[in-house]
């Protein structure tokens, strides 16, 4: 949205010079949403994620929830996803990626058109169903709610990355 405003004491080349940067500062507010979230943040972009997993060259962890509604995705969200240890873990291991279909919350239509297919792509049937993949969304593995906290999750997580690289 934009908004004209007259500044009386502006005119001419003043005038100019701030239509520049208002239209500068408008352009830059519409590519905000693109920037990828900090390192250790969920992504909700497979786009983002798969490029985030190639300039680190960690695989991407796609948590597949029901995040409003889904009784095993919030406990799993609450004893794991949402801890100290689990958060560390992530930070050196995986690009966070939450595929989220919520049913009380609206996502927007393109990423769930593409959540959608990347579910359908691996066969996702129920939530939580965890998936690593790679950065050209190759499956490694596949994970869901494991009781235990967050040091029997990662451990169990650290398994699944360290079978593909043949360790």
């Amino acid at each position: 949205m934009l908004w004209i405003v007259k500044i009386p004491f502006m005119k001419g080349t003043d005038m100019k010079m701030s239509w520049l940067v208002m239209a500068v500062a408008a352009l830059t507010l519409a590519a905000a949403p693109a920037v990828a979230a900090p390192e250790g943040e969920w992504l909700t972009s497979y786009d983002a994620a798969k490029a985030a997993a190639q300039k680190s060259g960690k695989p991407i962890l796609v948590n597949f929830s029901g995040s409003d509604w889904c009784g095993w995705c919030i406990k799993l969200d609450k004893e794991v996803f949402s801890t100290p240890e689990f958060k560390a873990w992530a930070e050196k291991n995986v690009v966070l990626m939450v595929a989220d279909f919520p049913r009380r919350k609206t996502v927007d239509p393109a990423t769930k058109a593409v959540n959608e297919e990347l579910m359908k792509q691996h066969g996702v049937r129920g939530f939580p169903t965890i998936l690593f993949l790679t950065a050209d969304g190759a499956k490694i593995g596949q994970s869901g709610y494991k009781p235990g906290g967050p040091k029997a999750w990662t451990e169990d997580a650290q398994k699944i990355l360290d079978a593909k690289k043949g360790k």
